[in-house]
């Protein structure tokens, strides 16, 4: 490991909690690139499954389950005033655990906003209450007033959310550069509302997260069972969420199954479906055109509320912002056998890595409606690639595991910096650790629209004057 740059030094203890496809393959990377021993890391797991990855790299590891009851107890036996709490876990309450680290002056980084186990499904509650945007309020409402931030705390920095933002960022100065250097003059905007202006100056109109899967395995999905390439309950969780997607300052048709928050930063709208249900019209270079789920993520509302110009209620400014998410075929397979099961998750589950033969995960931004059309921008990265590059890793998680691992380098450099979002980071500074293992990064101009193609077999409800509505996307 003597080729890799160790990034910074870390003199506390570090607690991870969860230890599945992306604790196993985030371990490694940190070891490599923070300077600190590894038996001050404990791997908190409700099972010991798996947990011999960490025993092999030197961490210490503690077989249990968190609840409400009992998480403080447990966490305060292993953090203390300048630890580390990097949460990769499922059905443990984010904004509880970030509560603890507050008090204890702990630091904090998750991958995704996760409430107590029961609450995505728990219909005693209203369908706006059971969305990202009301996970992500909840944990911004924690950002302390006045001059003391307090220790840092960076939510959901993995691939998605997280990396996608610092491309959207890349793809915006690529596109000046290409199409109105006068814009930056060669310089990065410095403020949240100059990135806004910067992206309405350049007409961008729409923003894809468009991820396709091609990953492919020696034993495919057989009845009964979810396989994925990452996280079956967490893909399930989000899957079975409402669809939610940032609304932008352009759209003229407000989807007749949606519904608008009354409070909060007013970016984005929900459907009344779920994502998992929702399929939308998307591109990548190597894909071509796809269909993709419109699975709700941090991201598709943190990217719309920092790209907003004037009144949230009624912006000058906004793009629409969603992921459009074409997972591998055998997890397509398990979406379409969840939803036949009406979302009830199977009783076999697993995760694809070792058993991957072949494929790449191409996940990048797609910006739209300015003056080239379409650009895509991201990361094309094979499972030889990524097996070169880390082990414990599938191409999925290692685009997950290296921004996670970039974030945590930033917030213990920057211990004091509050509650962040990925866009409130230096996205270069993050895009300069994650790229070694990003595979090929490419930015390609293309002329696809959501139109392209249409009509020929059917007559289809689309706007044919602007391409770039909501309801041309959608696949009904």
């Amino acid at each position: 490991m003597a080729e890799w740059r160790k990034e910074n030094r870390f003199d506390g203890r570090l607690v991870m909690l969860g230890f599945g496809s992306i604790g196993q393959g985030i371990l490694p990377l940190l070891l490599r690139h923070i300077e600190m021993p590894p038996e001050r890391i404990v791997v908190i797991k409700p099972h010991d499954h798996g947990l011999d990855v960490a025993r092999e790299l030197g961490a210490c590891t503690l077989v249990t389950t968190l609840d409400k009851d009992n998480h403080r107890d447990v966490l305060q036996r292993h953090l203390g005033r300048g630890d580390f709490l990097l949460n990769l876990c499922v059905d443990v309450s984010s904004t509880a655990l970030i509560e603890l680290c507050q008090q204890i002056g702990a630091l904090y980084l998750d991958t995704c906003i996760e409430p107590w186990e029961g609450d995505y499904l728990d219909t005693s509650k209203p369908l706006a209450e059971r969305t990202n945007y009301a996970l992500r309020e909840s944990a911004l409402a924690l950002r302390r007033p006045g001059g003391d931030p307090g220790p840092t705390v960076v939510l959901t920095h993995g691939a998605n959310p997280g990396l996608v933002s610092h491309f959207v960022k890349q793809a915006l100065m690529n596109l000046a550069h290409d199409t109105a250097p006068q814009l930056v003059n060669g310089t990065a905007p410095c403020s949240r509302l100059e990135w806004a202006r910067l992206a309405q100056r350049l007409g961008i109109k729409v923003i894809h997260i468009a991820e396709r899967d091609t990953q492919i395995c020696t034993e495919h999905k057989k009845p009964g069972e979810f396989i994925n390439t990452w996280s079956a309950d967490g893909f399930v969780d989000e899957g079975t969420q409402p669809a939610e997607l940032g609304w932008g300052s352009h759209e003229k048709h407000f989807p007749p199954d949606g519904a608008r928050h009354e409070k909060g930063c007013r970016a984005a709208i929900y459907l009344q479906r779920p994502g998992a249900g929702t399929r939308v019209r998307s591109w990548a270079p190597l894909a071509g055109p796809y269909h993709g789920f419109l699975v709700t993520h941090a991201e598709s509302i943190s990217i719309a509320d920092h790209l907003t110009v004037g009144d949230p209620a009624r912006p000058e400014y906004r793009p629409t912002v969603h992921y459009a998410y074409h997972p591998c075929d055998d997890a397509v397979l398990s979406l379409h056998e969840l939803a036949g099961r009406n979302w009830h998750i199977q009783d076999k589950k697993r995760v694809l890595k070792d058993d991957i033969t072949a494929g790449r995960d191409e996940l990048g931004v797609l910006l739209m409606g300015h003056v080239r059309g379409a650009y895509w921008y991201g990361s094309q990265l094979t499972i030889e690639q990524t097996r070169a590059l880390c082990p414990h890793n599938s191409a999925t998680s290692l685009q997950v595991t290296a921004p996670a691992m970039a974030a945590a380098i930033w917030a213990m450099k920057n211990p004091q910096r509050g509650v962040v979002e990925p866009d409130d980071m230096p996205f270069d500074e993050i895009l300069r650790i994650c790229m070694p293992y990003l595979g090929d990064v490419v930015g390609i101009y293309s002329d696809w629209t959501p139109l392209a193609g249409r009509g020929w077999l059917f007559d289809e409800d689309v706007d044919a004057t602007d391409p770039w509505q909501f309801k041309n996307f959608r696949v009904d």
